[in-house]
């Protein structure tokens, strides 16, 4: 090939990316989009955004993120109780406290479910969801659901904010210093399970840093604790190792900030957050020498403006390999993007959540209690034998809110079996399940109004599916029993 002629298809080459860059997305596209990003896509928002160029479109997502949430706080989650005061309690006392403690965690979860479904900022639940399973911490663990909604609140109001400022502040939450350990940290006992986290899971990842460096950080962070009577973080000079510490080739009398800043300074530390924002986006892995690539831009734009999650997630998704269509579809939806999603996609009204928490919890992801520290892996991790058949399950019964009605008593006495099995009050628990599940709203006539005048099977497989069905039959009916049909098929399971 002569060098002019090469010049020729080259500038063709990026005269056609140029184009396709300022031209509107279209549907297939915008539901790409709408739906990696979000919990669902309407078909309304499907429109709007198809009109929009893809930065364009990319750009008021990013915009219209929030940094609190909306939903209220019940005041029994933001109940604080000194753990001193637990050494002396009676056994009665003590059973007191563990049954309120179960009652804080569940309207804790609750109310996280509902802002997820409430929200207008669909992204930033994602993100907050994103870094909880980054920063982990458990209920179990931490035993304070206050604890935990201020760590969620520290994860949202950072969410797409600085990943360095968030570091700095999740490293001091005291949900962190409790699950972690940290907050027993200290001068000539040095515990090694937050300096080793911090490294492994929230930073470099593993292989990239040696055990001495553990053991000189763990020094570093000595001193840090939590004031008893309000759970709020405490520096305590006195617990602190003044010594010279060597961490990642550099010296001096360290405290934890140093460490972190000196963490932050390594490029694989941007590395590591922008792979795990590609598997949360993009697809379980960079497939090839373009897409890794890509990832390494992203990193450096990361890395370059201070660890800017908003310029991270924007680079991300403009990359070549979000649009691509080989990864349309190649990641699983989690439990709680299946349950959210498909609330709100179909528009169900509920008043009391509970039994969507429950139901995440059944299909592996029980909401501020991951697994482990490593949190949930996720991918085809959340598919099962088990899993399978309870996300079929949901799937086949959330639209037949009218014949669980007429099956009350039934229904009671089969919530009552489960909680009894979970080893809470039963009975209570029950019927408190049995109301919600009665209370659930939906209209099948409202869900199809839009779909009205339009080819049904078409639209409605655009909207609901992230590629063509995998059986052919679910394009086979009509009306609700269509909508059936998609919902019971694989790829409705796939973003």
């Amino acid at each position: 090939m002569t060098r002019p002629l090469l010049r020729i298809l080259l500038a063709g080459t990026l005269f056609a990316a140029v184009a396709a860059a300022r031209a509107a997305m279209g549907p297939e596209e915008a539901r790409h989009l709408l739906s990696r990003t979000g919990f669902d896509a309407p078909l309304a928002e499907i429109e709007a955004s198809a009109r929009l160029t893809r930065r364009e479109a990319i750009e008021r997502l990013l915009a219209g993120v929030r940094r609190e949430a909306r939903t209220p706080v019940p005041p029994i989650v933001m109940q604080w109780t000194d753990p001193r005061r637990l050494r002396d309690l009676s056994p009665e006392a003590r059973k007191d406290f563990q049954r309120r403690l179960r009652e804080s965690g569940l309207a804790l979860k609750t109310w996280w479910l509902a802002e997820m479904l409430a929200t207008d900022s669909p992204l930033t639940e994602r993100m907050t969801l994103f870094w909880h399973n980054h920063f982990t911490s458990s209920l179990q663990k931490v035993r304070s659901s206050a604890l935990l909604q201020k760590q969620n609140a520290l994860l949202r109001r950072h969410a797409l904010g600085s990943f360095a400022e968030l570091l700095h502040e999740a490293a001091k939450d005291p949900a962190m210093l409790v699950y972690l350990d940290t907050a027993r940290n200290r001068r000539g006992a040095p515990n090694e399970n937050f300096a080793r986290e911090v490294m492994e899971l929230f930073t470099l990842g593993e292989g990239r840093y040696r055990e001495a460096d553990i053991k000189e950080a763990a020094r570093a962070f000595t001193g840090w604790s939590l004031e008893p009577a309000t759970g709020e973080y405490r520096w305590r000079p006195l617990l602190h190792d003044p010594g010279a510490k060597t961490v990642l080739g550099r010296s001096g009398e360290f405290r934890g900030e140093d460490v972190i800043d000196i963490l932050l300074a390594q490029p694989a530390t941007a590395e590591f957050v922008a792979a795990k924002l590609w598997r949360e986006f993009v697809s379980p892995g960079p497939a090839n020498e373009r897409e890794r690539a890509e990832l390494a831009r992203v990193a450096r734009a990361f890395r370059e403006t201070g660890y800017n999650v908003r310029v991270a997630l924007a680079e991300l998704l403009q990359s070549d390999a979000f649009w691509a269509p080989e990864n349309r579809g190649a990641l699983i939806k989690s439990p709680v993007e299946l349950v959210v999603g498909t609330l709100r996609q179909f528009g169900f009204g509920t008043a009391d959540p509970l039994p969507f928490v429950l139901l995440a919890r059944n299909l592996g992801q029980d909401l501020f209690s991951p697994p482990n520290v490593k949190g949930w892996p996720g991918g085809e991790a959340w598919i099962t034998s088990n899993t399978l058949l309870e996300r079929k399950q949901f799937l086949d019964r959330i639209f037949r809110v009218d014949e669980a009605r007429m099956t009350a008593p039934m229904l009671e006495r089969e919530m009552e079996r489960r909680m009894e099995r979970a080893g809470a009050e039963a009975k209570p628990m029950a019927q408190r399940l049995t109301r919600a599940v009665m209370d659930l709203q939906f209209s099948s006539r409202e869900f199809l109004r839009p779909f009205e005048g339009r080819p049904m099977p078409a639209t409605l497989q655009l909207v609901l599916l992230a590629l063509p069905p995998a059986n052919d039959s679910a394009l086979a009916g009509e009306g609700m029993a269509l909508v059936r049909a998609l919902v019971a098929d694989p790829v409705y399971q796939l973003k």
